[in-house]
């Protein structure tokens, strides 16, 4: 139901019709949501198969379109040996019939039509000439007893069945009917012989008929097409015309003689036993074939199965009874209970009430906890955001300046660590102080119990949705904007993952060492072991093997590669014969060779190899082996975007396949590795024991060294950085958006953009400047005099009225 598991091929089988009940109880009750995720769990599902075509009404509410009927079953012989194992001889004695009785079972279609209680009738009257000693006030001591077996366990049917047979003066108690839902092999099991009363003409052969031959019954039935195909008359059972009811008494004399079977009736039934056994075998397994054959898409290291007329003679002449003997012998009755706690187990998880009422119990102890955890938690961010900060200050304090490289470095370093201060958690926190980190790349809810919750694991998804609620898992499509589209989220698989953390890798990776981790190692139980685990982190630690490739998922017990091929031919037979012509394509391309290769890079059978991206390297190799990935790829790229987004199909595939160059990529870090003269150790994933692989020694002669040295590959990068931050091609381009594009070329531009701005706000500062000075002033109107202090003046009246005042004396 989740990714990536949604393309998954689904078959369902369905043999019983518990879940159908279910369903009409929901309906019935109002419970459409219920019905409604029924319907989606069967609309997953690619076919949903049914042994008959009965099953298939029972479940009409959740059809999607997708049902199909392969008959034919082993399970009503299954359940009549479940049943014969558990059962008893007194079974006639409980059910009230003396030793004597004969005991004759009418048993009709499943589906309850009109006619069907007419049918019945006309049986029951064509029976009356066997009982001569029947008189005509229907009183008799008659050991003959008739138990009609038919759906319907309503009294009113009963109460028809007991009208009819009054009708046609059978004693009374003669006559009764059972519903089959109160057990039909126990009613079978008793019964000295079996009538099929339905003339409707039928699909697939009635069950009950294949539960009472298996029993040892012998059956009478109408010739219908669908019986006659299985039964031969007077060999494993009798047929009567449907048109002419009559003739019945006429077998019924063949059958019984003196109130007991005849001989022929025994051979018979001893027959139709030993075909009932193995009925329609040939049939179901042909149409399971001739299914499989329509819905499967076979990778191109499978080999093809054979057609379906090729199929031999014995699968299809018995069962495979062996597959049973593992299955607890218990009557079915049981099983019906432990199918019933199943589904009652998906009520309790899909019904919200009982998730609202469990909730509400402990929310207000939640809602107290979280409200402590996020304060500790802000409390500790702040710490950590002030420690960094106050350790950045004294690093650019005390720091050379150094050459205008460095300095840009450590602007940028310092940029980049403000920015991402937001982003560390409990999770990274736990992670700093670590040599190693392992991510483990997923797609989609359905990885989630694959994926490993320890501070060495860090999840990565490929897709911003379906990411772990809780986790600090990095969102790749937010680092690396190209796996947005879905196009290349598929082709690329995990290998996006490591384009995504090689991306401006120091910004979320601060561990001297890398490693990866895919999920389906932990599915296929092949992840790290505690104890592994403990024997890589030493082995870094003490840096005993230097730079070295460390691997545990290996090729030669790859479930992929049973024959144990050597490296080459494997990874042939993971893209339909054709990996070494595309690798061989993608070098010439990437390397700009005019000519052919005229062998690819040998990779000997010394050894074994990685597969199912789970390695671990020193984080400066990992960046240099994207490095060569990038471009790799982008060759890759170049050879089958065109004819793979148009139609689907690339020469890797031998069907459609959205993945394409998945698989080819898959093995590149082995070529790296190899002939890059890295050391290659493998750790056993359960005991660490550690095994060096194509030790150097043995390498001499072979390596391509000039090809993957770190040199060659940075002046290549170097260039495709200058083409495309400088021509900036407009055809389409597959490097730019794997990884940054950096060159040397880069810093001067930024430095001669820096000097520009500044030499461009300087003039706008002269300019400013100058305009300030030529501004034109205007001049004063007047002249202003500015009135002298009130007390001057009171001290000039004063001084002025003394002397004054002196003159006059």
């Amino acid at each position: 139901m989740q990714e990536p598991f949604k393309n998954v091929p689904l078959v369902w089988t369905i043999n019983e019709l518990t879940l159908a009940s279910r369903l009409k109880q929901y309906i019935s009750s109002g419970q459409n949501d219920f019905v409604d995720n029924w319907r989606k769990v069967f609309s997953r599902a690619n076919v949903v198969v049914f042994p008959n075509y009965i099953l298939p009404i029972g479940y009409s509410v959740c059809d999607a379109g997708n049902y199909f009927v392969i008959p034919g079953s082993p399970k009503e012989a299954w359940e009549v040996d479940s049943f014969m194992a558990v059962s008893n001889d007194n079974l006639r004695a409980k059910m009230d019939y003396a030793p004597e009785d004969f005991v004759i079972v009418v048993v009709g279609s499943h589906l309850l039509y009109k006619g069907l209680w007419l049918e019945q009738a006309l049986v029951l009257q064509a029976l009356l000439p066997v009982f001569p000693e029947l008189t005509n006030d229907g009183n008799s001591n008659s050991h003959f007893k008739i138990v009609v077996l038919t759906e319907g366990s309503n009294t009113n049917y009963s109460v028809a069945v007991e009208a009819i047979a009054r009708n046609l003066r059978y004693p009374e108690g003669m006559v009764k009917h059972i519903a089959p839902a109160e057990d039909t092999e126990r009613t079978l099991s008793v019964a000295d012989l079996v009538i099929y009363a339905s003339f409707r003409e039928e699909q697939s052969f009635p069950n009950t008929l294949v539960k009472a031959m298996y029993l040892g019954k012998p059956i009478v039935a109408p010739d219908l097409p669908m019986i006659k195909k299985y039964v031969d008359d007077r060999v494993n059972g009798y047929l009567f015309p449907k048109e002419n009811v009559n003739v019945l008494a006429q077998i019924m004399l063949q059958v019984v003689s003196n109130g007991e079977l005849s001989l022929l009736a025994h051979k018979a039934a001893s027959v139709g036993q030993s075909a009932a056994r193995n009925l329609m075998v040939s049939e179901s397994v042909e149409g399971y074939a001739q299914l499989l054959e329509n819905i499967l898409g076979f990778p191109s290291e499978v080999a093809y199965p054979k057609a379906v007329t090729e199929i031999p003679e014995k699968p299809k002449a018995e069962w495979q009874w062996q597959l049973f003997e593992a299955i607890e012998t218990k009557y079915s009755q049981n099983n019906s209970l432990k199918t019933s706690k199943y589904l009652n187990e998906f009520e309790r998880q899909w019904n919200p009430t009982q998730r609202e009422g469990s909730a509400a119990v402990v929310e207000k102890n939640e809602d107290f906890l979280y409200s402590i955890w996020e304060d500790h938690r802000s409390t500790e961010i702040a710490n950590v955001r002030k420690r960094r900060e106050d350790e950045e200050l004294k690093g650019r304090t005390d720091q050379p300046r150094g050459t205008w490289e460095e300095v840009y470095r450590s602007a940028k370093r310092a940029d980049r660590s403000r920015n991402d201060l937001h982003e560390r958690d409990e999770g990274e926190l736990e992670r700093t102080g670590q040599p190693l980190c392992i991510y483990e790349p997923y797609f989609g809810e359905g990885t989630w119990p694959f994926l490993h919750s320890t501070s060495l694991y860090r999840g990565l998804g490929l897709s911003s949705k379906g990411r772990r609620p809780g986790h600090d898992d990095i969102d790749a499509p937010s680092r690396l904007s190209l796996l947005n589209n879905p196009y290349y989220r598929d082709v690329l698989g995990e290998y996006g993952a490591f384009f995504a953390v090689a991306n401006r890798i120091d910004r979320i990776h601060k561990n001297t060492w890398i490693g990866f981790q895919s999920w389906r190692a932990t599915a296929r139980q092949q992840s790290l072991s505690k104890t592994a685990e403990k024997s890589l982190l030493e082995a870094i630690e003490a840096r005993r093997h230097g730079d070295t490739l460390y691997f545990w998922a290996r090729m030669d017990v790859d479930p992929r590669n049973p024959l144990k091929q050597d490296f080459w031919s494997f990874c042939d037979a993971l893209n339909a014969g054709n990996c070494q012509f595309a690798f061989s394509e993608a070098l010439q391309k990437m390397y700009g060779l005019k000519q052919n290769l005229s062998s690819l890079p040998p990779m000997p059978v010394d050894g074994t190899w990685s597969v199912m991206h789970s390695w671990v390297l020193p984080t400066k190799s990992f960046v240099e082996f994207v490095m060569f990935s990038r471009m790799f790829v982008d060759a890759l790229d170049s050879q089958f975007y065109e004819d793979h987004h148009r139609s689907g199909r690339c020469y890797l595939s031998l069907t459609k396949d959205k993945h394409c160059y998945s698989r080819v990529i898959e093995m590149l870090v082995n070529v790296w590795a190899y002939h890059s003269a890295r050391r290659m150790m493998y750790v056993d994933p359960q005991t660490g024991l550690m095994e060096e692989q194509h030790k150097l020694k043995s390498r001499k002669g072979k390596m391509w060294v000039k090809w993957f040295q770190f040199n060659t590959l940075k002046s290549m990068d170097e260039e495709l950085a200058e083409e495309a931050d400088s021509d900036r091609p407009k055809r389409r381009w597959l490097w730019p958006s794997t990884g940054e594009v950096f060159w040397q070329g880069i810093y001067e531009k930024e430095r001669n953009l820096k000097n520009k701005e500044k030499e461009k706000r300087r003039q706008q500062s002269k300019d400013k400047i100058k305009r300030i000075k030529n501004r034109t002033h205007q001049k004063a109107l007047g002249k202003y005099v500015k009135p002298p202090p009130e007390d001057v003046e009171n001290s000039n009246t004063t001084t002025t009225t003394t002397a004054t005042a002196r003159l006059m004396r």
